[in-house]
């Protein structure tokens, strides 16, 4: 029995190295170990920037700027903006209609030209002419120069109003806004007549009254 407890006993020398191994693997780990451990780390967040915000930096495999970018919203621009599609703006030049739809006789066939070309290329009609129009009002300075009735030739055009207004030279020009397409061409039913000229010496036959009738709103004109 003796002999089988001393043959298992350790050295004096090796139970001190054995303690040792058992005191070291208990210490915390090495400055070294830790940063490698800190390297190989999978996660990395971007750190906030003097600049505002996360500056559209990656990292961690998720991206910041997309979530900030979607916070951001403002609910009043929002608002705002639906309230902007509402309001259009709206370009005329006016004369007094005996000019614009008796005298000027190139007038007839510019309007009939791009209602053709709009009809062969499926665009929306967006020029209108408007007897007595109701934004007048808002032009004290222009109806105080008018003769009456007057004729407006509206559209939301802007360029091409420019271009008309160069066209047809006697006529005023402005711009306005509406919150809708009837109110933007709202007119005073007023029933118009040219008389005819006693001498007509053009190669061609006078215009016929009433052709600015293709060109106005529907029911426009309706006499109360």
């Amino acid at each position: 029995m003796l002999l089988a407890l001393t043959s298992t006993a350790l050295s004096p020398a090796a139970a001190v190295a054995s303690a040792s191994d058992h005191h070291h693997s208990l210490a915390p780990p090495s400055t070294n170990h830790t940063a490698a451990v800190r390297r190989k780390s999978p996660l990395r967040l971007p750190s906030l920037s003097s600049a505002g915000g996360w500056g559209g930096r990656r990292g961690g495999g998720f991206e910041v700027a997309a979530a900030s970018g979607v916070a951001s919203v403002d609910v009043g621009e929002i608002g705002g903006s639906e309230q902007e599609q509402q309001v259009k703006k709206y370009y005329f030049v006016v004369a007094n209609a005996k000019f614009m739809l008796d005298e000027e006789e190139h007038f007839r066939e510019v309007m009939f030209e791009r209602l053709r070309l709009y009809g062969e290329r499926n665009m929306e009609q967006d020029f209108w002419l408007v007897i007595e129009p109701k934004f007048l009002v808002k032009f004290p300075n222009i109806t105080k120069r008018l003769k009456r009735p007057a004729v407006a030739l509206v559209s939301t055009n802007g360029p091409w109003i420019t271009f008309m207004k160069l066209r047809l030279d006697r006529v005023l020009a402005e711009s306005y806004e509406a919150n809708s397409f009837e109110d933007a061409l709202a007119s005073t039913p007023t029933k118009l007549s040219f008389e005819k000229p006693e001498k007509w010496v053009a190669p061609y036959s006078k215009y016929e009254s009433g052709w600015w009738e293709s060109f106005l709103l529907p029911g426009s004109q309706k006499l109360q």
